[in-house]
């Protein structure tokens, strides 16, 4: 038992980490998905108008903005707030 209380000590998010998890858990998981598919169409339109370039630099948000939106479902369920309501248990 004390072995595992060490093992979660020394897994504890820092509070930066703390900080981002507090503020993307207040933003639904559809936010993410709905700015990764605006990310897409306003990439498709730029290279439709012929700017490649930025159509591409665009483009490029749609996988940061699908992690995010992992990240966030992943500190919703598994993230501090689950470990301390575990503790409290």
């Amino acid at each position: 038992m004390e072995n595992s209380n060490k093992q979660q000590q020394q897994h504890r998010e820092g509070p930066v980490a703390r900080k981002i998890e507090d503020e993307t858990a207040k933003l639904p998981s559809d936010v993410f998905l709905w700015t990764s598919t605006a990310a897409m169409g306003v990439s498709l339109a730029l290279h439709a108008m012929g700017k490649k370039q930025t159509a591409l630099f665009v483009g490029q948000w749609v996988a940061p903005f699908l992690l995010f939106g992992i990240y966030n479902k992943i500190v919703k369920t598994e993230g501090h707030d689950a470990q301390d309501n575990s503790r409290n248990s």
